[in-house]
């Protein structure tokens, strides 16, 4: 299932994703959108937040449940600000969430196979469209190290894996024909290419 006027930025850590809502809320048409991420600022969310920072050591299965009950709350909840994200859709808010379930398709399918986080995903709508932001490892890992601190998946040898399967899952989606439009975008290039070309898509849906 679609979920009209959601969109979605996936990539690895450094891609630049936050940087591209960043810009997005700059605009004069910025009241059109509803910003939001995963992990959310519910209960869950907070907590997975502390995880990501190495403050909470999980089995890798407990942290892909957990990550789909965030989730779930993004969409249908009401516990934190950015939850309920299926409402504000249906209200005509176009919903641009940074990071989604195809982040747990390939995070969390390192390190706890990819069977889990299939079954636990496999219920979410797609979103109308998906943004990729496709980079190498090392560039990415640059830019991580410019803010001074890294999370627990931000290591050469884990983003090298967590790439492979993103370009793995959006060439199954694609073969999919499942309505969701992908767009690949070279996140090594400059921020004002990489925005113009996201521009160009997300003005279709004014």
């Amino acid at each position: 299932m679609i979920l009209k006027n959601f969109v979605v930025f996936e990539g690895i850590d450094g891609a630049g994703t936050s940087t591209q809502i960043n810009i997005l809320k700059e605009k004069k048409e910025a009241e059109r959108f509803f910003f939001t991420a995963e992990p959310t600022d519910s209960p869950t969310g907070k907590f997975l937040r502390t995880v990501l920072k190495g403050n909470v050591e999980l089995d890798p299965r407990t942290s892909a449940y957990l990550f789909a009950a965030d989730r779930a709350e993004h969409l249908w909840g009401k516990s934190g600000s950015n939850c309920g994200i299926e409402k504000k859709c249906s209200d005509g808010k176009i919903v641009i969430s940074d990071r989604y379930f195809f982040s747990s398709l390939t995070y969390q399918s390192v390190t706890c196979g990819e069977e889990l986080p299939r079954l636990l995903n496999s219920a979410f709508p797609l979103p109308q469209i998906l943004f990729f932001f496709k980079i190498s490892p090392e560039i990415s890992l640059k830019r991580v190290d410019v803010r001074g601190e890294r999370e627990i998946y931000e290591k050469i040898d884990f983003l090298q894996a967590t790439e492979e399967r993103y370009e793995k899952l959006m060439d199954e989606y694609e073969s999919k024909n499942t309505g969701m439009k992908i767009v690949r975008l070279d996140a090594s290039k400059s921020k004002e290419e990489v925005s113009a070309q996201i521009w160009q898509e997300l003005s279709k849906l004014l």
